[in-house]
């Protein structure tokens, strides 16, 4: 959810677009509000929603998280996971305020290939567990073997994995043998999302919730963002169907209960 007409996110107002992996997402420059999310959503029970960061202002870490506490206090979302960048000197100072909401469960950083083996990011990311913190890590398929050695030297802190390691039709072989070293480290989840110029959704959604296991992996939407490709129903039709051999127990683990264990919802 957001308003960049009330707040500045760079990759929403400023007038030169960025690289994008869907290209055109003029259509995301608006404002997007729980209203907006609901007419998204209808025909979907959704009982509870997990905020993520929305590129806000880099300079203003903290702003974000004091927009959402005022519509989280409206019942919906639930949670919510900020922004924060773990090699910044104030990094200790952003982690302690943020942990302060009583709604933020972890933190999203997208690094840079190699950045996840620096110690002075590193040093951030340590701080994460003794606030009650989970990393929220977006990156691509090819870094995940780095991911790996961080969930292993930080066992107690929990990954979660956004949008399925953002696989590709043309590297699909690639990516399951990242995701699969990625998995062997029982810290890891992920969530099945972000795949919009996937054709290959089935074997996708199926490598994924045998690599990492039921309890590990859960379905989520991406909501506005992945709008540019498909609708909320068209989304969660698709999983709905590619999973209907599945038991009961584990549909709603995928479609549920995952989400609100790891979430503490």
């Amino acid at each position: 959810m957001w308003d960049p007409q009330a707040h500045y996110y760079p990759w929403l107002c400023d007038p030169q677009p960025v690289a994008f992996r869907y290209g055109d997402y003029s259509a995301l420059r608006r404002r997007y509000l729980v209203e907006d999310y609901r007419a998204d959503a209808a025909g979907w029970r959704v009982t509870r929603g997990v905020y993520v960061e929305a590129e806000w202002d880099p300079r203003d870490p903290l702003g974000e998280m004091n927009f959402i506490s005022e519509i989280i206090q409206t019942g919906f979302p639930t949670v919510a996971v900020a922004q924060a960048w773990l090699d910044r000197e104030d990094c200790a100072e952003v982690l302690e305020a943020q942990a302060r909401h009583g709604f933020v469960r972890g933190i999203r950083h997208k690094p840079r290939p190699g950045m996840m083996d620096d110690r002075k990011w590193r040093a951030g990311y340590r701080r994460l567990a003794p606030l009650g913190l989970h990393f929220e890590l977006q990156a691509p398929w090819r870094q995940l073997e780095e991911a790996a050695r961080l969930a292993r030297d930080f066992p107690d802190t929990t990954i979660v994995l956004n949008h399925t390691g953002l696989p590709l039709d043309s590297e699909v072989a690639g990516w399951r043998e990242a995701m699969a070293k990625l998995a062997a480290c029982p810290n890891v989840a992920v969530k099945i999302s972000g795949l919009g110029r996937v054709t290959r959704k089935r074997e996708v959604v199926l490598d994924t919730i045998e690599l990492f296991g039921v309890q590990r992996a859960m379905f989520a939407s991406n909501f506005p963002v992945d709008g540019l490709c498909h609708s909320f129903g068209a989304i969660y039709s698709a999983f709905d169907e590619i999973t209907r051999d599945f038991s009961d127990p584990e549909r709603s683990a995928l479609f549920h209960d995952n989400a609100v264990r790891l979430y503490r919802m």
